[in-house]
């Protein structure tokens, strides 16, 4: 791939945005390259978290503007919103399909579809340099899946209307303050910071994990009852898992677990 980076350190994936000169602003290519990079991971049974960022001084600066507003990306664009039944952007769909943890580490601007992109992730961490907006309207378009769906769980819908309706661009601080992102970190410890979260989560059974992001994933639309249903039957499969003997013996042995993912 181009423009997208992928490394890797243990069980943990690196997922890099790298078109630096244009402050990672994305074209055809790469939205096909980063839904190619997830979808590679999801079945990636090596692979138990993963860590998102950007090359050089933003995270994303959302559509390349030139390419795909202005340009002749732009016909292949509206060809593809223009079917029968639309689908998700393919791109944003791999990431929110991804049954790994997703970590965003906002390491600069992350505006119009780079806002998106960092609520397509579970956990958000922010540089002191981060800012967010949500540009769309300013572009006469509206957002996509991370603005009109994910935003107002995050928010709530007032906070998540005034972003939408005004297009302003916020702080990493305020992001804070309104529970956009959980931790805002010097710049330099971001990285440092997002990959020590993301070995600690993948310290845990990977076949629990997975269930355990479904799970949040139902939440937001289902019924008591469903979540229960859901619940009851995790469970009974989990515990069947080597993995779950494996973290009750460590427990009464005294001892640090070494789960392998069965």
């Amino acid at each position: 791939m181009e423009h997208i980076l992928v490394e890797r350190d243990g069980r943990v994936a690196t997922v890099t945005l790298n078109r630096p000169e244009v402050m990672n602003a994305l074209n055809r290519q790469m939205y096909a390259e980063l839904e190619q990079a997830f979808r590679e991971l999801h079945r990636d049974p090596e692979t138990w978290c993963i860590v998102l960022t950007g090359a050089g001084r933003a995270f994303c600066s959302g559509d390349d503007v030139k390419q795909i507003m202005l340009g002749e990306q732009r016909d292949e664009t509206v060809t593809r919103l223009r079917e029968v039944k639309p689908r998700p952007t393919p791109a944003a769909a791999a990431v929110l399909e991804c049954d790994k943890p997703v970590i965003a580490a906002v390491n600069g601007a992350a505006v119009g579809w780079g806002m998106d992109l960092t609520l397509f992730a579970d956990i958000r961490i922010a540089s002191e340099q981060a800012r967010f907006g949500e540009l769309f309207i300013r572009r006469g378009l509206v957002a996509d899946l991370g603005g009109l769906w994910r935003l107002p769980q995050v928010v709530g819908p007032s906070k998540a209307a005034e972003l939408l309706f005004t297009g302003d661009v916020i702080s990493a601080q305020e992001a804070l303050d309104i529970g956009l992102v959980s931790r805002v970190v010097p710049h330099e410890e971001l990285l440092p910071t997002a990959m020590a979260l993301a070995k600690k989560i993948a310290s845990n059974p990977p076949i629990a994990m997975r269930y355990m992001k479904e799970g949040l994933r139902r939440s937001r639309h289902a019924t008591m009852a469903e979540m229960g249903e859901f619940i009851g039957n995790a469970l009974a499969y989990l515990f069947t898992t080597e993995d779950h003997r494996e973290g009750a013996l460590s427990f009464v042995e005294r001892r640090e677990p070494v789960f392998h993912g069965r």
